[in-house]
Formats: C-alpha cells, structure tokens, sequence
C-alpha cells in the first residue's frame, strides 16, 4: 500500500497532470475523487455517460420513485376502509417518466456541482488506459501518478433469437409508451422489483426465471413468503422456464407486440419484453489488460483487499471489481481510496460482514447478516429460528390480503443475533436499524431487553419470545 502523507510533498517529486484520475463518475468514483481532493490531492474524473453512474440515473433512485408510483393503485383502493371515496381517473406514464427524468437531471447537476467545489477537474469524454500512468481523455492524454477504475457494470442480454426485441432495465425507464402486457425474464432483484412496478402501474405482468425459485442468495424463507405475496398481486409466476427465441407477433391485433417461444414447447405474446439476467463489470474498450491490468472470467477488475489491481498504481472500486454490488459499497470503498493514498492514517478497507440490503419489491425485503443456510453451513445444530407472520395493523381495515414475515436466526451458544430478515412494508428503513445492532454484536437477550415502539411491525423484533425452530 501506498500511504504518501501530504499530497503537496508528494507533487513536489512528481511529474505527472494529476495525484489521481478517475474513470467512471458514479458514487465510487465521485466519493473517491472529492474525498481524495479534500486530503490536498489534485484529482481528475472522466464520465462518458452520466454522473451519479447506474444508481442515480437508472438504478437506485428511479427505480423507488417508480415504486411509490406503483403503490399508489394499492393505495386508494385500501382508502375505502378509511371512509375515504377515492375515484382514480386513471394513470399517466408520461407525467410518472417525465417528473422522474427531471428529478434525475437536478441530481445530475448536484453532483457536477460537488466535483467543482471540490476542486475536481471533470472530463466529459471516454477514458482509456495508454499506459500506466497515462490516460486518453477524447483528443488529450494527461498523466497521473494513480488511477481509478469506478466504471461500473452493464445489464446483460443473451444470445438469442430476437435479441433485438429486448429492452434492459437502463430502456425501462425512458418507455415512449406504457405496455398493456409485459414480460419479465430473470429472477434477481431487478427482475422482481419491476415486475412489481409494471403491475402496481397497471400492466398485465409475467415474470419468467429458469430457476425453481427467485431471489437466489437471500433467506429460503422469505424467498417463498414474497413468491406468494407478489402471486397476490396478480403477477404471474413461470418459473423451471426459458425463452428459446423471440419473434414480432404475426398476429398483433390478437395479442402483444411480440411472441416468446419457451422451452416447454408453449408461446406467449406480450408487449414488452425486458431482461433483467444479470450486470457484468463494464471493462470493455479502456486498455486495462494493455495496461497490465489482471482481469477475471466475467471482465471484472481483479483486486487485493485494498482495492489495488496487479499493477501498483491502479485500483479499482465498485461493481466493475463483481464482489458486492451496492452503491453504499462503492462509497465506502471510494472513502478507503482517499484515506490510503492521500492520508497519514493506517490503510483502511471496507468490513464486508453484516451489510445490510433491501428488495424494493413489493412487499419490501430488507435483510442483513446471515441466511438459514448460511447459518446452518457453520453452526448446524446450535441455532434457533425465530419468526413472526401477521397482517400489518394498517389491513385490519383496508381488508387487502397481505402479510408481514420477520424472522431472527440466533446462535444458541452464545446468544449472539446472526442474521436478521424481513419482507413487508418499510422492510429497508426497519433492517437499516437492526443493522447497527448486528454490526455490534447485539445478542437476542439484548434485543429481548429492548423496549418496542408500539403500535408497530419492527416491535415484533423484540418482542419474539418463542424459538420457532431449532437447527
């Protein structure tokens, strides 16, 4: 590691532009550059696309706004119970897409804003590596001491017949128009969470995953419990399924725009159909391997624990390195960047134990620590499960048929809190609490010994008193 102390020293034996130059403008990247710029460095970004990178353009944010909007259908038929007559006159795509773009464009500007003040030099152009120390910025090339790769990752589509017929969730966002019947294929979070925002908003929706469940990586439990809750909305579930091509409706008048051919010999014809199988790092086209730079099977940017690459001089942050792909991540990683280059404090690296995560899907799942199964790999036989299923007060009166899981899974042994998951309403907003008490090492007695807020779901978590499971 290379901790250089002041950067005015170190520019005084240097001959290169720029302490550090950034490629790729997200919230890695900028973190990383203002920060860095804070410690006395003179840094340069380079942004071919967007500032703010896939969260703030089309990914995080846009992707809430259009959750609430879903909700609002949900919202005004549960109005009735409350001695409300609501009379919705219906839905407007453009004013939802159009209020959205602007809200995106206003941060766009927030975060150009923040480089400037902070003394940041910002490249409108593509970057790539010539060498090193060398980078090629549009028409100029400049040199830095460091560089930083923050370029982010890419949706992937595959090689199918009538790929061309595919939209990704980065199209999703911009629709001219908003689909009557719209197919989903994929089963991450992304898939669930527009298959979710496409039916709250009023489209016919299928989701489509070639797996026997979604969500793959999260608790068991709350994977089953959200396949049911979403079923309850009206979304159909096709899973164990593949499309094997893609065609433009012979018939349209009859059906959708276009027809999916499937591996179980059925076809089905909809509006729109949007991929959401997977990102991967977005390293194509910069000279990194040129460069000297190691890269990984999927493109991804290899790195030791503190972000350098094989060559000394180039670190890497954020999803381009394919570990945890979570804009909170990639600002945590970008603060250690400034602090071990540009700072006299000991080199920092990111703890990557209990971080919390939330599916915007509808419910919400907010999670931290660990799953059953992963609990059950290293402490079978010493764990107890704790859970709470119920209706959320709120539906006593609407009578919509919707429910709460949370659950607790412990380590007997020690008392200690190992994982914490719940799928409802607000499930991201509770868990970022209970994040703090599992980074702590809170124990179940602790929780126990915590006094709820009442009436509300997030007592339940200390109010569960029967072990609901051994494991």
């Amino acid at each position: 590691m290379h901790s250089l102390g002041s950067a005015v020293q170190m520019r005084a034996a240097m001959t290169y532009d720029y302490d550090l130059f950034v490629i790729g403008a997200g919230s890695g990247g900028v973190r990383a550059s203002r920060m860095s710029a804070a410690q006395g460095a003179k840094v340069a970004v380079a942004e071919s696309m967007f500032l703010g990178g896939t969260c703030v353009n089309v990914g995080c944010v846009p992707k809430k706004l259009f959750v609430y909007g879903a909700h609002y259908q949900e919202d005004f038929a549960d109005a009735a119970g409350y001695g409300w007559e609501v009379e919705a006159k219906g839905f407007d795509w453009a004013t939802l897409r159009d209020n959205k773009t602007r809200e995106i464009e206003r941060l766009n500007g927030i975060y150009a804003s923040m480089l400037d003040a902070a003394g940041v030099t910002l490249y409108t152009a593509h970057a790539t590596l010539v060498d090193r120390h060398t980078v090629q910025v549009g028409d100029q090339k400049v040199t830095a001491r460091y560089v930083l790769i923050a370029t982010g990752g890419w949706p992937i589509v595959p090689d199918i017949p009538g790929k061309e017929h595919i939209i990704t969730s980065n199209e999703a966002f911009y629709l001219p128009d908003f689909p009557q019947e719209v197919t989903i294929v994929g089963g991450g979070y992304i898939a669930v969470e527009f298959a979710g925002i496409f039916a709250g908003l009023g489209a016919k929706t299928t989701l489509i995953y070639r797996g026997p469940l979604f969500l793959r990586g999260f608790d068991d439990t709350i994977r089953a419990f959200v396949r049911e809750e979403i079923e309850k909305k009206g979304v159909t579930l096709r899973f164990d399924t593949q499309v094997n091509a893609i065609t433009k409706n012979p018939q349209p008048e009859h059906g959708g725009a276009f027809r999916l051919t499937l591996d179980t010999d059925e076809t089905l014809d909809t509006d729109l159909v949007m991929y959401a199988t997977g990102r991967k790092p977005k390293t194509s086209g910069m000279g990194l391997a040129e460069a000297g730079v190691a890269l990984g099977s999927r493109g991804e940017v290899k790195v030791d624990p503190y972000y350098q690459t094989s060559v000394d001089n180039i670190y890497a942050i954020g999803d381009v390195t394919d570990r945890i792909q979570l804009t909170p991540v990639a600002i945590e990683e970008g603060m250690c960047i400034a602090n071990n280059l540009f700072s006299d404090q000991p080199p920092k690296t990111v703890n990557y134990a209990n971080i919390a995560t939330a599916v915007f899907c509808q419910p919400n799942i907010g999670t931290v620590g660990l799953t059953e199964a992963e609990a059950l790999a290293d402490f079978a036989g010493d764990l107890d499960v704790y859970e709470s299923n119920f209706r959320p007060m709120k539906h006593t009166l609407s009578g919509r048929d919707e429910r709460t899981l949370l659950k607790m899974i412990v380590r007997r042994s020690d008392d200690r809190v190992l994982g914490v998951h719940m799928a409802g309403p607000d499930a991201g907003e509770i868990i970022q609490g209970i994040a703090v008490a599992l980074v702590a090492g809170a124990t179940k007695t602790q929780f126990d010994a915590t006094v709820g807020i009442h009436p509300t779901a997030a007592e339940e978590f200390v109010t569960m008193r029967s072990v609901s499971r051994q494991s």
